[in-house]
């Protein structure tokens, strides 16, 4: 693994769009119909960047996008630099309470919306949300599928004020409230992580990254910073699906994708389209198919894909297995960090303090690439951060000198179509409806697909149906966490202990494989 790269503190005049100033006719991304290069995303950026001035975004301001990637999310991302102004993106799954949670926790000033995606009217749920948030002052509607915003030519263009140290994105995590936290990275955090993931995974000029994950994710945006930081161009799939995957890596020459198990196992099994330039991938194992997907891309492509590991807080592609190493060594979750300014420890979960190898206890991580804390939530940033600057991860793990291997979360998240999401969280929509009384959330795991939620529910009395309480969620919360099934209970199991009653969640597991079938497994 590369050493961390020293260029940020020796460059005399810092910007985060040094990136976009070298190899200038080099593309910067594709996107559908549209493509640029880095000096028409650069101008690009300059230009919202004075539109935004305008406005009156000054650095501490807040600006949330809400629309799908590819051009215009690039351009508010590097404008928002310029002018030292948080971005916090929106996942565009998100519906009206999601949305509504989001901007209200960030206190966003301002809010960009598409009008001509997936034909779902961001627009008008944006409006009926700023009614209700007195701070969300402006409402931007953009085309995304035109490429870039399209700013008065005719104003002013405004100076950089941005610095590495102010806050440049968030990243959204569920906690055991039930609602997302948003992590804070900075400027120069997120720049350092690109140029040492785009080192670390030999990311070249000239290269081009599939970037099949959403930008508002954490994978995703590492992945898109690495190939601007690297030289290479984002290849930008607004709407996945395998076959498009495939065709896009044959159709750009892709040399580099990063994901999930999950997304590659139906990409290397899509036959039509030649997948010979992919060179170098890692992937996160939510599904099961990890020893699958490492054996077939080797044995077909001679490609040697690695575990990858990382979070909202810490960044992903924080740690990485060698490529290097045995099928069987690849596939472990964990690895080495990435760069030399990444430290991990793991210490026992009582008491805090450091354990030996081979070891089990709780993974903690330092460095630059640890979030500065959830915004505008001191109280869950406390929880997460020693004061030594340790991110307590929530993860099981033990090391193996400079390594560590993931075990599991110590907590009962589930991973949901490679999303973590907290069962907290859809419990907490669930008892919005009139039906409901009470909820319990588990998740059961199957071969070949992850985690599935299965919401246990309790009602009040009203007739309800799971047909109803579906169609419900599938209206109101993303469609990841809409669970697989509701099976309606009059109680749920429970013990009594020191501590109160607890409710049994093994018990309800061992319910939820019964009623959905076999193919579950623990």
């Amino acid at each position: 693994m590369p050493v961390q790269n020293a260029s940020l503190s020796t460059r005399a005049k810092w910007s985060f769009a040094h990136w976009l100033e070298i190899e200038t006719d080099r593309a910067a991304f594709h996107c559908g119909a549209h493509s640029a290069t880095r000096a028409q995303l650069l101008h690009a950026s300059q230009r919202a960047a004075a539109h935004l001035s305008t406005l009156g975004f000054r650095r501490g301001d807040v600006l949330a996008l809400w629309i799908p990637d590819g051009g215009c999310w690039l351009q508010f991302l590097f404008a928002a630099a310029q002018l030292g102004v948080l971005v916090v993106p929106i996942s565009t799954r998100y519906r009206r309470d999601e949305a509504r949670h989001v901007l209200a926790t960030s206190r966003a000033r301002g809010l960009v919306v598409s009008t001509d995606f997936l034909g779902f009217d961001y627009a008008a749920l944006a409006r009926a949300i700023q009614a209700d948030l007195p701070h969300l002052q402006h409402l931007m509607s953009v085309r995304t599928g035109d490429g870039f915003f399209v700013v008065d030519a005719t104003l002013p263009a405004v100076g950089a004020t941005g610095t590495r140290s102010d806050p440049l994105c968030t990243f959204s995590t569920s906690g055991t409230t039930g609602s997302p936290k948003l992590a804070v990275h900075d400027q120069g955090g997120i720049a350092l992580h690109g140029e040492n993931v785009a080192a670390g995974m030999d990311i070249r000029q000239g290269d081009r990254m599939l970037c099949a994950l959403s930008l508002y994710g954490v994978l995703g945006f590492v992945q898109a910073m690495a190939a601007l930081a690297g030289g290479a161009a984002c290849v930008f799939l607004q709407v996945y699906n395998a076959q498009a995957a495939a065709g896009a890596i044959e159709k750009y020459g892709v040399t580099h994708f990063f994901g999930a198990d999950g997304i590659f196992d139906p990409v290397l099994n899509t036959r039509g389209h030649s997948l010979a330039s992919w060179r170098c991938g890692g992937f996160a194992e939510f599904a099961g198919l990890g020893a699958k997907v490492v054996a077939q891309a080797e044995h077909e492509l001679g490609l040697r894909l690695i575990a990858i590991y990382g979070s909202s807080e810490c960044f992903a592609i924080a740690a990485a297995q060698s490529p290097g190493h045995a099928a069987d060594r690849r596939v472990v979750p964990g690895g080495t960090p990435i760069a030399d300014g990444i430290e991990f420890r793991v210490v026992d979960a009582d008491t805090g303090e450091p354990v030996g190898d081979d070891v089990r206890g709780e993974l903690q991580i330092r460095g630059y690439n640890v979030m500065s804390g959830y915004l505008n939530n001191p109280v869950a940033t406390e929880a997460a951060l020693t004061r030594d600057g340790w991110f307590r991860t929530g993860d099981l793990a033990y090391r193996k000198g400079s390594e560590f291997v993931y075990l599991a979360r110590l907590k009962d998240g589930l991973r949901l179509r490679g999303y973590l999401v907290e069962p907290a969280e859809i419990e907490e929509f669930l008892k919005r409806h009139e039906a409901v009384a009470d909820v319990q959330v588990v998740g059961i795991n199957r071969i070949g697909e992850g985690d599935i939620a299965i919401a246990f529910v309790r009602v009040r009395g009203e007739s309800a149906s799971e047909p109803d309480i579906l169609a419900w969620c599938k209206a109101g919360i993303a469609n990841y966490k809409v669970p697989r099934r509701v099976l309606f209970v009059d109680a749920f199991p429970q013990v009594e202990g020191p501590n109160g009653t607890k409710i049994l969640k093994n018990k309800l597991r061992e319910m939820a494989e019964q009623a959905v079938g076999s193919a579950a497994t623990t």
